[in-house]
């Protein structure tokens, strides 16, 4: 089924429906999809004022004719840059909907390219799990099989974009958080380069340049527009990237079919990425066997060093703020400590790790153009597969890796890459693919991703709310 944010924006463009209409098919379907537990909080009443606010402006007004997204609705994620009007609660009830008296740049940018906000999507508690399922509620669940997870961090947007309660959905990615869910749930999901997209200000969250922010989107035309509205001129923290010319003809594609022994991939899992590969082969690149063993190291040590940083940045905050501890989950308050426990020379030989990971990268790239291999080292785990009852930091990461062995590699690198289904399993559960590219080259992800959907191998199966049959 082929339905995305760009056929809802020019459904409305062309006056097949307004864009309070299709405000009130996403508020309906919300309601509809409750049980999925996408959206943490709800104001119907300000995406109806966005709404309105849209469709009274005249057809012909200068801001309207440079809106990628006019009048579609969207939700942001409970964690990240604020917008104005939505307080977030990062998944505690430690923070208890606090701020949200502003707009962050990536705010302004999503409201200019027209999206009309109505609520925060469900994440884990401060993001720190591939499954969405915080204590305080509610717990993220795939459409596709709501037994199983939604994935993480970005679970709640996932699950919004997979029901079509919404076509498109802020998302953050600093270990995986928008690739992960988008492969749960058969969704396209682009980690952009870093310094690409603003990250700030009002968003202390940077997580030592790991952190990234974009969207989760049903088709790769949505993704490469949503990076267009968005992308650029970021104004720091991070030196500013330009997106580097995407190479014309033959290209050489790395193919990474396997992760190891210590976090195996799933046979058919593996499988994919071949047929992928073939797929990039037929239209004409050149692929190039990678052994696992060339990244196995950097992989490695990029794992580590997320857990570090998202570990001595929690510590900070709360200390910061003089937050009250035992108001956070278990896992939470260990994370903390390992955090306050963690030396000045440990997080330095880590950040600086994190360099070498990056100089390692552009090395396998001198022969490279692009990289493609697993994202999922298996289907969608069950609901609870990431408990956070518990004190043990080192088992929860763990789980993270062998769930995802390769996410964090991107993040430590700054490198971009892409997630997107390549078909369906036996139980009708996505197939995806991760697709990596040199710093910049996110216009080269997009366009391979585009050949790859082109297939036509997966299929959504929920049509976006209010989108005219």
């Amino acid at each position: 089924m082929r339905s995305d944010a760009t056929d809802l924006a020019e459904a409305i463009g062309s006056g097949r429906l307004c864009a309070v209409e299709a405000m009130q098919a996403a508020l309906a379907s919300a309601q509809r999809h409750e049980g999925l537990g996408a959206i943490a909080h709800l104001d119907a009443e300000q995406g109806l004022d966005a709404a309105r606010a849209f469709d009274a402006l005249s057809i012909d007004a200068p801001e309207k004719r440079v809106m990628a997204f006019g009048g579609v609705p969207t939700l942001a994620k409970d964690l990240g840059g604020p917008f104005a009007g939505f307080p977030v609660a990062a998944g505690s009830r430690l923070i208890g909907r606090r701020g949200g008296h502003v707009d962050s740049d990536l705010a302004e940018r999503f409201r200019a390219a027209g999206l009309c906000l109505f609520g925060l999507t469900t994440s884990p508690e401060f993001g720190l799990s591939l499954a969405s399922e915080p204590e305080i509620g509610p717990i993220a669940r795939n459409p596709l099989a709501p037994i199983l997870s939604a994935g993480g961090s970005s679970g709640g947007a996932a699950a919004a974009v997979a029901s079509g309660i919404v076509s498109i959905a802020h998302a953050t990615d600093a270990g995986g958080s928008i690739r992960v869910p988008a492969a749960c749930c058969g969704l396209v999901g682009l980690k952009p380069s870093r310094g690409l997209v603003p990250a700030g200000p009002h968003f202390g969250n940077h997580l030592g340049g790991i952190a990234t922010e974009l969207a989760i989107c049903r088709s790769v035309r949505d993704t490469s527009a949503m990076l267009a509205a968005l992308a650029g001129n970021a104004r720091g923290p991070f030196p500013p990237v330009a997106l580097v010319e995407t190479p014309n003809g033959r290209m050489r594609i790395g193919v990474l079919s396997e992760t190891g022994s210590d976090h195996p991939t799933r046979p058919e899992r593996c499988a994919v990425i071949e047929e992928a590969a073939r797929r990039l082969e037929r239209d004409g690149h050149v692929l190039v066997p990678v052994a696992f063993s060339q990244i196995e190291a950097i992989a490695a040590i990029s794992r580590r060093a997320f857990v570090d940083i998202v570990c001595i940045n929690l510590a900070e905050t709360i200390t910061r703020f003089d937050l009250d501890v035992t108001r956070t989950e278990r896992l939470t308050q260990a994370v903390i400590e390992r955090g306050l426990s963690l030396s000045a020379r440990s997080l330095w030989q880590s950040l600086n790790a994190m360099v070498l990971v990056s100089r390692d990268l552009w090395r396998l790239f001198d022969r490279l153009d692009c990289l493609i291999s697993p994202i999922l080292a298996s289907a969608p785990l069950p609901i609870g597969s990431f408990p956070s009852d518990h004190a043990d930091t080192e088992l929860h990461f763990e789980r993270m890796a062998a769930f995802a062995p390769l996410a964090a590699l991107a993040n430590a690198s700054g490198f971009p890459a892409i997630t997107l289904p390549f078909g369906a399993d036996e139980d009708g559960l996505p197939l995806p693919v991760q697709m990596m590219a040199p710093m910049g080259a996110d216009a080269l992800l997009l366009r391979l991703a585009a050949v790859l959907e082109q297939d036509g191998r997966w299929q959504h199966r929920f049509p976006v709310a209010g989108l005219p049959a």
